[in-house]
């Protein structure tokens, strides 16, 4: 029993922390109707200032605190007020959720071009040494937790149920169009909102920081525990993130102690998945909902740019000769690797766009089916001698098994609880991965995997390889772009603008979605078991959830709804780091920046502003019409 209640507190004290994040969450969703993952990057970067201010600077921790406090919440009410607030009037709330992964992304990057990938560790803020009641034992900083805690939920009560302030915010969470028509400065109230959630989530990450080792990417881990409180508890309810919180806390700790470590995250996302199964709103539930079905295209930008075939044919062959011959040309091996991964990863991302471009289902966890294809065909080949290609097909059969599962939560689902269910997804792969020693190879990853061939014919070098990956996606290419130009492109791109509309002309939603789902979980499961052939090796961290962030940032980049926009997001988010090495440690923040701006203003991508450009080259200039004699006379004559 005393064990139990020891678990229990530790469970409190990381409960804490996730409540105050989902807190952020929820205020940002009520006002605004948007999802913030940006909010553990913040937590994180007040951290790290604060490590910076009392240990390098040696500053005493009362001012250092409120320093990296202050510091943070400024730095976020200045990204706000240039990306988030101008982005909610142009974006549908799934791409604005995008957006802000791509802060988030930004936020790590940063954090790892300052700090480093190591380690750090804050000094505690009053002592190493736990108090006793009786056999109980607590640690100091528990209490500080606690406390923050507790002034960050009072005072966020106080100002939303007690001050005019809180008035405007709640009315703006009500209905902001009516907000806007009785004065309320709504976009004002959106900053201040994004602001809150940024004070709220610099506290947590300063409190939290004596509790853990701090590095680059620990924002991520903040933002995944918060987000999954929110949507455990509620997203649209501060009772509920709180609750939510000290629920995943708890939950997290209990199954570290009892069943494993290594699957305790895995069970608190079986929890949130079966929350999303039977409670979509939560489990304390909110009165208001929002619709969930369109993608609010009053604020998509424009359709997706278009060659015509008379340009779109030769250019395309001369794109193809071009592939052709470029290892020809190119004898870098190095060069040549990071063609093959972009190729590679191409293949994933025509999926991908399928899926978000053309059906405007939101997925975060890509690259776990990836993981699922290039760990089962790795499997196979190693421990049961499968040639590569039927590994292949056994992959491809295990992950539209799991998509089948999978589809029982997400075809239900709609905006950004299907986000949260595909990312929870996402996430619990990686746990997976990580806890399946004997299939996995666990962390260290699974070694031994053979080069892939068909036949007797060996593709183990890089201009093999190159070969095989263009032949396979000019075979998928083709194949799709007559898809999507069929009755099927048109019934998800109907699906896309608005479900109801689309289910009210006679298309069968459930069937078209589920189409394109399996048309996306195929080609990431091909794509990640040719990259475990690639390879000959295959790790947690080349196929997790960072991989999936980095594909929609691809895709985005290079242009959604375009099937080949996908391409140009791989080669310049992959090519870029190799070929310019003092620049790979850069990429991580250039995807996220990328990713933010292409949003902003790049929202047709790379390859839309080429179609663009190339249209105007070849537009013939307009000339005015000439007048007749009579009508020149005339108007000389007045």
């Amino acid at each position: 029993m005393l064990e139990f209640l020891q678990i229990c507190i530790g469970g409190l004290v990381v409960g804490s922390i996730y409540a105050a994040i989902a807190l952020g969450f929820s205020l940002v969703y009520r006002v605004t109707g948007a999802i913030n993952l940006s909010q553990g990057g913040f937590a994180l970067f007040a951290a790290m200032i604060g490590y910076t201010l009392s240990v390098t600077a040696g500053f005493p921790l009362w001012l250092a605190i409120p320093l990296a406090v202050a510091a943070t919440a400024a730095v976020g009410i200045a990204i706000g007020a240039f990306t988030f607030a101008p982005a909610l009037d142009r974006l549908s709330n799934a791409n604005v959720l995008m957006l802000t992964a791509g802060l988030l992304t930004g936020i790590e990057g940063f954090s790892l071009i300052v700090w480093g990938s190591q380690p750090y560790a804050t000094p505690t803020f009053s002592g190493e040494e736990p108090l006793a009641f009786g056999p109980i034992r607590v640690p100091t900083q528990a209490f500080w937790v606690f406390g923050a805690t507790a002034l960050c939920i009072g005072a966020l009560w106080f100002l939303i149920a007690r001050t005019r302030l809180g008035k405007a915010l709640r009315a703006c969470a009500e209905n902001p169009h009516a907000a806007g028509l009785m004065g309320i400065n709504v976009p004002r109230m959106t900053l201040l909102s994004f602001g809150l959630a940024t004070l709220i989530a610099a506290i947590a990450g300063v409190i939290v920081a004596p509790t853990t080792s701090l590095q680059f990417d620990t924002g991520r881990l903040f933002t995944i525990s918060g987000f999954v409180a929110a949507a455990i508890g509620g997203i649209a309810s501060f009772p509920g993130a709180v609750a939510g919180g000290l629920f995943l806390g708890l939950a997290t700790q209990l199954s570290t102690a009892y069943i494993s470590s290594l699957f305790s995250t895995a069970i608190a996302l079986l929890v949130l998945l079966a929350v999303l199964i039977f409670r979509p709103s939560g489990l304390v539930g909110s009165g208001a909902s929002r619709r969930q079905d369109t993608r609010d295209e009053v604020k998509v930008t424009g359709h997706a740019a278009r060659l015509p075939t008379r340009l779109a044919v030769p250019l395309a062959a001369l794109a193809l000769l071009t592939a052709v011959l470029v290892p020809l040309v190119v004898t870098d091996n190095g060069i040549l690797s990071g063609l093959v991964i972009a190729g590679i990863l191409f293949m994933t991302l025509m999926g991908l766009d399928v899926l978000m471009g053309y059906a405007g289902q939101v997925s975060l966890g890509q690259a776990g089916f990836m993981a699922i294809g290039g760990y089962t065909s790795g499997y196979l080949s190693i421990n049961y001698e499968l040639s590569p290609a039927l590994s292949i097909f056994g992959g491809i059969g295990v992950s539209l098994l799991c998509a089948l599962v999978l589809s029982v939560v997400t075809l239900r689902l709609r905006g950004l609880y299907l986000a949260l269910a595909t990312l929870a997804f996402g996430l619990l792969v990686d746990s997976c991965a990580v806890g399946f020693l004997d299939i996995t190879g666990g962390p260290s990853g699974l070694v031994g995997i053979p080069s892939f061939s068909v036949g007797g014919f060996q593709f183990g070098t890089p201009r093999a390889m190159y070969y095989v990956v263009l032949v396979l996606d000019v075979i998928i290419l083709v194949g799709l772009v007559g898809a999507m130009r069929s009755g099927f492109g048109r019934a998800l791109k109907a699906i896309r603008s608005d479900q109801m509309a689309a289910a009210a002309l006679g298309i069968n939603i459930v069937r078209y979605k589920l189409a394109a789902f399996m048309i996306s979980v195929t080609l990431a499961s091909v794509a990640g078991s040719l990259y475990a052939f690639f390879f000959n090796f295959l790790s947690p961290e080349m196929v997790g959830t960072g991989r999936s962030l980095e594909l929609v940032a691809m895709l985005i980049v290079g242009g959604e709804s375009t099937l080949v926009g996908g391409l140009f997001g791989a080669l310049l988010l992959t090519l870029l780091p190799t070929v310019f090495q003092p620049l790979a440690i850069y990429k991580t923040f250039a995807s996220g920046v990328l990713l933010v701006a292409s949003f902003l203003y790049l929202p047709q991508g790379i390859f839309g502003a080429i179609v663009q450009m190339t249209l105007r080259m070849l537009r013939p200039p307009r000339v005015a019409p000439r007048e007749s004699p009579p009508e020149a006379s005339a108007r000389a004559s007045r």
